[in-house]
């Protein structure tokens, strides 16, 4: 029911703040999830390193998001390893918004030099280095480190928004070095939208999918940056289409703090088949 396009597309972020569940009825809730007949469209339940000392970590299977200082990183997965958890993947940020990311980029090679195992996803701000960053994480992919970038696109301010052509060429960037990537914040909807209430003006997830799928067939920035700017879901649906059955180039995914609002979008636009239920 769930097309190869959209597998594992959305990430359950309902633990991420500013969100007030649990992780008891976090992980209940993403069970029922993944037990569900839109189960294809889950990724990861993303757990904050944070929870860990706060609350009783049960048995279950999630990726670490790492809002504890890196070096407490090895410790906090060796812990949760040690309790039964089974981490699928780490992300971390790497620096802060016009810091040098060659640094942390460096303490994350370190950690995957521990042998962990981990895919990581070092989140790199799109600002100032941003292309070194993306070189370095090319030549870590290229010695055996199991490592991508992740973006920011949203946030509490109008400068954390990209524009559609700002975001274009990051994805041509990640497309030329064929580089992965995750997205996170301010992926509310499906299509670009502006909040009436804050006045920022979101990307949408379809957006992105299609802008990467054109992306990958070797479209410049400005094809790409089209996509990112269409308002209305017509010049993104028959795209969508097309490439349904085969897989999601580029994009590997964003976090939802309530995965049934994208899936809901998903099939209102008809692009997935949500049958009688």
């Amino acid at each position: 029911m769930v097309p190869p396009l959209y597998a594992g597309l959305v990430d359950d972020a309902c633990l991420l703040p500013p969100s007030p569940v649990g992780l008891d009825d976090a992980v209940l809730k993403h069970q029922e999830h993944t037990a569900s007949w839109y189960s294809d469209l889950i990724g990861s339940l993303l757990m904050p390193a944070s929870l860990l000392g706060t609350e009783q970590v049960p048995r279950l299977t999630a990726a670490l998001i790492g809002d504890v200082p890196a070096a407490a990183l090895p410790n906090t997965v060796e812990k949760l390893r040690s309790s039964g958890v089974v981490v699928k993947h780490l992300e971390a940020a790497v620096a802060r918004r016009g810091e040098d990311p060659q640094p942390g980029l460096a303490t994350l090679r370190t950690f995957a030099a521990a042998g962990t195992g981990l895919p990581l996803y070092a989140e790199i701000p799109l600002s100032w280095g941003l292309l070194a960053a993306l070189d370095s994480v090319a030549e870590a992919r290229a010695d055996g480190v199991p490592i991508a970038p992740k973006f920011r696109v949203g946030g509490l301010a109008a400068e954390l928004f990209p524009t559609p052509v700002e975001l274009a060429a990051v994805i041509c960037a990640c497309r030329d070095r064929e580089l992965p990537f995750k997205l996170a914040a301010g992926m509310r909807h499906a299509t670009r939208h502006t909040d009436p209430e804050t006045g920022f003006t979101h990307h949408g997830f379809l957006n992105v999918l299609v802008a990467t799928v054109i992306a990958a067939g070797g479209g410049e920035v400005a094809e790409v940056a089209e996509a990112l700017a269409a308002t209305h879901p017509v010049p993104l649906v028959e795209p969508a289409r097309t490439h349904r059955d085969g897989p999601r180039p580029l994009f590997v995914g964003f976090g939802a703090a309530n995965v049934v609002e994208p899936l809901t979008e998903l099939v209102r636009l008809g692009l997935i088949n949500g049958g009688f239920e």
